[in-house]
């Protein structure tokens, strides 16, 4: 898959994360551009890791990481919205933006469906969420792929972070790669 973190195509809500079809087949022809694209690899493919890659609109390079999770296909761990946790941690997650990332101290959900309580606020397929207070109720920071909700849900792929995150506001939008291996 490629998501354009301009575009609202894959964003949390869009029936692409949880249908089987195709988006854009042609965009999987290439590689690192700008072309989003879901392949019927999404639901037919089973795999033991997860490589994902992240280029903030404006610039060359392309962070990377690498999730060991074996699944019969991303369509298995993310169309039912239930939330799948990860143990990659803040500092993981954040390596996929550099050194603008900013995310709230407090919540931390990440993987799969990894939202808040209440559901208008921050989330991501792929990703992790954060939030100011002690608890994952009113998160307002976000790192990750298909994402959405309060603040800014026009952000689909990359960083969105208020209300007193670690390296400040941030609102960067990211061209998202995730490729199964």
């Amino acid at each position: 898959m490629k998501i354009n973190g301009s575009q609202k195509t894959f964003r949390y809500h869009s029936s692409l994360w949880t249908n089987k079809k195709t988006f854009n087949v042609a965009g999987g022809n290439t590689v690192f551009d700008t072309q989003e694209t879901k392949l019927t690899t999404y639901w037919d493919t089973p795999f033991t890791k997860i490589c994902l890659g992240m280029r903030i609109h404006g610039e060359e390079n392309i962070n990377f990481l690498l999730i060991n999770k074996e699944a019969n296909s991303l369509y298995s761990l993310i169309a039912d919205g239930k939330y799948r946790s990860t143990s990659l941690g803040r500092g993981k997650w954040k390596t996929l933006i550099g050194s603008r990332a900013s995310l709230q101290q407090n919540c931390g959900r990440e993987g799969f469906n990894a939202r808040c309580t209440w559901h208008d606020h921050s989330k991501a397929r792929i990703g992790i969420v954060g939030n100011n207070q002690n608890e994952c109720k009113s998160c307002d920071s976000r790192t990750g792929f298909g994402t959405g909700g309060k603040p800014f849900d026009s952000n689909t792929c990359g960083n969105v972070a208020t209300s007193a995150p670690d390296n400040g506001d941030q609102y960067i939008k990211a061209m998202g790669y995730i490729f199964i291996l």
